[in-house]
């Protein structure tokens, strides 16, 4: 081992180094850390999240001016910086994690970049390849499997001159619909050795769904007495937005929004807008029995968070015919009735909006809209909170939300009516919310508001110092209650009256941001609020709103 810089670097036995691979006259020979930068500088990757260790430092040997490390202060906040970043950008996002330690604090926010469809590359560091032979410190055992089922694609290459390669594959991966992470585990000493350049591949194009299938569903809608759309999240991520609004306008049909749908996929003021279906059996029963055609887009069918009353209930009315437009074959595959058709929704959409012009039908009564409420004594509601909110953000502002207990109060008061303006994990974990709300923010020129439970917060509070030496324009609201109120809510389902660990006192948000660099105001009454939420709104760096709510 040698010095170079300060950083050791590590000799593989009988690996020749570049100078020895020049010497020798290997042509076009490049180090594995210059063929793999290449590689992402080709894929417009030049920012890159983590939490770095030391079976990665030589990845960042003479770190190039052209690129830019995001510090997370832990490794799953520095998954949900990059998810957001990624999501923000819509492009992959790199990340650096430390062997199997890192990727184990990193997996819950891997799972949700996995149900969120976010491309993210993790590049995870392994001890170096003459150790392997024995269980050296810090090594990860079979890194490939360990974050499996989570990611598309998992490899540590046989070889160091294979690196390059693979992070190229990897990327293309992650990147070709439906999106997800994947990872390349690379041990230590490969960085410096020999490998040549990887020529330039592009992957473009999207799923293009049966063509005859597609005109057969849009004779069915142009026929059909009363249809209906469900939009979910693969909307928004495929610019499909406007599309569905034209579609639905041309059917006048009422669309509701996919369970648990983790973006805004139609406008919710629009008058065709029919709400949120629960992830209930029962909720969607009823809400869908009215139609005799539903076309779902973008969305699983569908994600249920409690049993049905009948065992293997689909939820979907007998009398109604049931059509999915999806980019995902699994989701198609466990789709329980109806038919399924792969294909990108926009191009699937814009298929239906080519066929037949349907008879003319009135607009659907435009759905019963939540009143305007009122201060109630000395204490914030959350509904007072979320009109609030929704009366004082910029308009082009974008919401991060992680606040699952609120996401009812939200849906009634806080509406949102524009693409790319809503973003929440789809997979139900916490810990994504806040960390993501800063990679958006680093992404996005817009104001961006990180809506979060107390609770939430403290799963990614780290990522407050990140927004600091960011300087990110991001207000925090975070919804304080002093307890996991969801998990006090779901608790009556199961006739639970007294539940356990779910009480939260004594949490101070404002000495929390303090401690990491972050402005914070406390807001107990309802006169204190809209000054407060005004001024953090305008603030042109991070601020935290720590609200006291009954």
């Amino acid at each position: 081992m040698s010095t170079r810089r300060g950083y050791p670097v590590f000799r593989a036995p009988g690996g020749p180094s570049r100078a020895a691979a020049a010497r020798d006259g290997l042509p076009g020979m490049v180090t594995v850390r210059e063929a793999s930068l290449a590689v992402l500088r080709g894929h417009g990757i030049t920012t890159i999240f983590g939490n770095p260790g030391s079976t990665e430092l030589p990845m960042f040997r003479d770190f190039p001016d052209d690129f830019r490390y995001v510090l997370g202060l832990q490794e799953s906040v520095a998954v949900g910086a990059a998810d957001g970043y990624a999501q923000g950008t819509g492009r992959a996002a790199l990340v650096n994690l430390h062997s199997a330690a890192g990727v184990g604090h990193a997996l819950g926010n891997v799972f949700t970049a996995f149900r969120n469809r976010t491309p993210l590359v993790l590049v995870a560091g392994q001890q170096a390849r003459s150790l392997l032979v024995g269980e050296p410190f810090l090594f990860a055992e079979r890194p490939a499997e360990f974050p499996e089922p989570y990611v598309k694609y998992s490899r540590e290459p046989a070889r160091a001159a294979d690196v390059p390669a693979t992070l190229a594959r990897a990327i293309h991966v992650a990147t070709t619909p439906p999106c997800g992470p994947v990872l390349v585990s690379v041990p230590v000493d490969d960085w410096d050795q020999p490998a040549p350049a990887v020529p330039p591949h592009t992957v473009v194009g999207t799923v293009a769904g049966d063509p005859q299938a597609l005109a057969q569903v849009a004779d069915e809608l142009a026929a059909a007495r009363a249809p209906a759309f469900v939009v979910g999240g693969e909307v928004d991520r495929d610019g499909a937005f406007d599309d569905v609004v034209a579609l639905a306008e041309r059917h006048a049909a009422r669309v509701y929004v996919a369970p648990m749908s983790p973006r805004c996929g139609f406008p919710e003021r629009h008058r065709l807008f029919g709400g949120f279906l629960p992830a209930a059996h029962d909720g969607i029963r009823a809400a869908l029995d009215a139609h005799d055609v539903v076309v779902v887009l973008g969305s699983p069918v569908f994600p249920f968070h409690t049993e049905g009353a009948v065992p293997g209930d689909t939820a979907v009315p007998d009398a109604t015919t049931l059509v999915q437009l999806t980019e995902d074959p699994a989701h198609a595959a466990w789709t329980p009735v109806g038919t399924s058709i792969v294909t990108g929704v926009r191009h699937g959409v814009r298929a239906l909006l080519a066929g037949p012009t349907p008879p003319r039908r009135p607009f659907p009564a435009p759905g019963v809209s939540a009143g305007r409420v009122a201060a109630d004594g000395d204490v914030i509601t959350e509904e007072l909170l979320l009109q609030t909110l929704a009366d004082l953000r910029p308009a082009d502002s974008v919401v991060v939300e992680e606040a699952p207990a609120t996401r009812g109060p939200m849906h009634a008061h806080l509406p949102f009516d524009r693409a790319a303006s809503f973003y929440t994990c789809a997979s139900g974990g916490l810990g994504h919310g806040l960390p993501a709300a800063v990679g958006m923010a680093l992404a996005r020129p817009e104001r961006v508001v990180a809506l979060v439970g107390d609770g939430s917060a403290m799963y990614g509070i780290q990522a407050l110092w990140s927004a600091a030496q960011l300087g990110v324009a991001l207000t925090v609201v975070v919804v304080h209650n002093a307890r996991y109120r969801a998990l006090d809510q779901f608790a009556e389902h199961f006739g639970i009256t007294k539940p356990v660990g779910t009480a939260l006192p004594g949490l101070d948000f404002v000495a929390l941001a303090a401690g990491q660099g972050v402005a914070g105001v406390r807001v107990e009454r309802p006169d204190e609020l809209e000054p407060a939420l005004a001024e953090a709104l305008r603030s042109p760096g991070p601020v935290v709103l720590d609200v006291i709510v009954a």
